[in-house]
């Protein structure tokens, strides 16, 4: 698949990940849940999702498998590094600023660890 239209399918799909992700994050937050078991649930919502998604729409060739153990552990790999970075942010800007400002970060800092995801993926992952 081009390029263009990749980007497209993963930002489309990305959106929908980064929303379940912070719905997730929110909830479990202001439900008194600290922000790092709330970081990493909301992720492993996302994770889920997107590597089904994005190896079934966005990253899908022709007689290529879609998933795999092979494919799953290299997503994994790529989902505990880009995990560690988010959750130390959203829970430094929890503990130094606010919860409110964290929940309002969130969005932003999945949006920046997506674009390295999707070279990631691109290139690594499902390749």
């Amino acid at each position: 698949m081009h390029i263009a239209k990749q980007g497209l399918s993963f930002i489309a799909i990305g959106c929908c990940l980064i929303g379940a992700d912070w719905i997730v994050f929110v909830a479990l937050t202001a439900a008194g849940a600290g922000p790092v078991l709330a970081n990493v649930a909301g992720r492993v919502v996302g994770a889920l999702l997107g590597f089904w998604a994005n190896g079934w729409i966005t990253f899908a060739a022709p007689g290529s498998p879609r998933f795999g153990a092979r494919r799953f552990g290299k997503y994994l790999t790529a989902w505990v590094f880009m995990t560690l970075i988010s959750t130390a942010l959203v829970t430094v800007l929890a503990e130094r600023l606010s919860l409110e400002v964290a929940w309002l970060a969130k969005p932003i800092v999945e949006v920046a660890l997506a674009m390295v995801a999707f070279f990631v993926s691109r290139h690594w992952v499902y390749r």
